[in-house]
Parts: structure tokens; C-alpha cells; sequence
């Protein structure tokens, strides 16, 4: 039987991006201190992509309501 692989529970993923972004961000402080431009770019993207994606962790309140018959 094969072993399956469960996701991280919601907190943890949220975590885990929060973190990310993070290093995405610092990483990028570095690369716009040092003039490479176009690189700061791109880490501030990453960044702000983990944070959206942290945002978005866990069930959604659409998915909670449920309608009335």
C-alpha cells in the first residue's frame, strides 16, 4: 500500500509562505542595494505572491454558507 501524502495543516502552510515572503523580501533589499534592479523586481514579486497565497490559506467563507432551501 502506498503511503499517502497529506498537505500541511492550514496554519503551517500559512507559516511556511509568511516565511517565504520573508526571505523573498530580504533577498531583495539585498539585490536593490547592490543595484541589480530587475532582480529586486523579481523577489518583491515573489514576495508579495506568498503573502497573497498565505492570505488565501485555509477554508473560505463562501465555502462555509450554505444555502438556504
Amino acid at each position: 500500500m502506498q503511503a499517502t501524502r497529506q498537505a500541511p495543516a492550514p496554519a503551517a502552510r500559512r507559516e511556511d509562505l509568511l516565511k517565504e515572503a520573508g526571505i523573498h523580501a530580504a533577498a531583495a533589499e539585498l539585490a536593490a542595494a547592490s543595484g541589480e534592479i530587475e532582480t529586486a523586481a523579481r523577489l518583491i514579486l515573489q514576495s508579495l505572491d506568498c503573502e497573497r497565497r498565505a492570505g488565501s490559506v485555509g477554508p473560505q467563507v463562501l465555502q462555509l454558507i450554505k444555502p438556504r432551501n
